[in-house]
């Protein structure tokens, strides 16, 4: 599994995102996580970003919407309960990292 995470310089949801992340591997053989600032609106069209922070699984970015657009701003998740946030809870992740 490759997971990537894109994000804008000093995004401040980044490290939420590691975080959680961290702790939705927690109970698996974890892969390596890259990461990549992205700077212009050409990158994160080419890499696949539609917020900040993004994760990619696969190189698919499994909580974005259909036809959402690239894009470089801040990015807002909504939890189960309809919470906003700043990354996917770490419910939300499992479930991606495990294909559902």
């Amino acid at each position: 599994m490759e997971l990537t995470i894109l994000a804008v310089p000093d995004c401040p949801n980044a490290p939420l995102l590691r975080e959680r992340l961290a702790e939705a591997l927690a109970r698996q053989h974890a892969p390596a996580v890259t990461s990549h600032v992205v700077t212009d609106a050409e990158q994160a069209e080419r890499l696949g970003m539609h917020g900040s922070p993004t994760l990619l699984i696969n190189g698919s970015d499994p909580f974005t919407e259909p036809g959402q657009p690239a894009s470089l701003s801040c990015r807002l998740f909504r939890d189960m309960d309809g919470a906003v946030s700043g990354a996917p809870s770490v419910d939300q992740l499992r479930r991606a990292l495990s294909g559902g």
